[in-house]
């Protein structure tokens, strides 16, 4: 790509979302499936926990913590 076409606004701005956009696609992906198959099960309850935790504006360290101690009273329970 022409360096003058990286120096535009849109694209430097794009540009500078991608790693998250892409990063947050990789973890709903491996979260939420298995092989070929989409699977509800307490990773994605994990996740949805965590989710909320950062919407609380919960420190990063919490936010692990939370989305661990979900999926694993679920999995304790017998939920996936």
């Amino acid at each position: 790509m022409p360096a003058s076409v990286l120096r535009q606004p849109r694209v430097a701005h794009a540009a500078a979302l991608l790693p998250a956009a892409l990063l947050a696609a990789l973890v709903v992906v491996q979260t939420a499936s298995t092989g070929d198959r989409l699977v509800v099960d307490a990773r994605l309850a994990g996740l949805a926990a965590a989710a909320v935790a950062l919407l609380l504006r919960a420190p990063f360290l919490l936010v692990v913590v939370v989305a661990a101690a979900t999926a694993a009273a679920l999995r304790a329970a017998g939920v996936g």
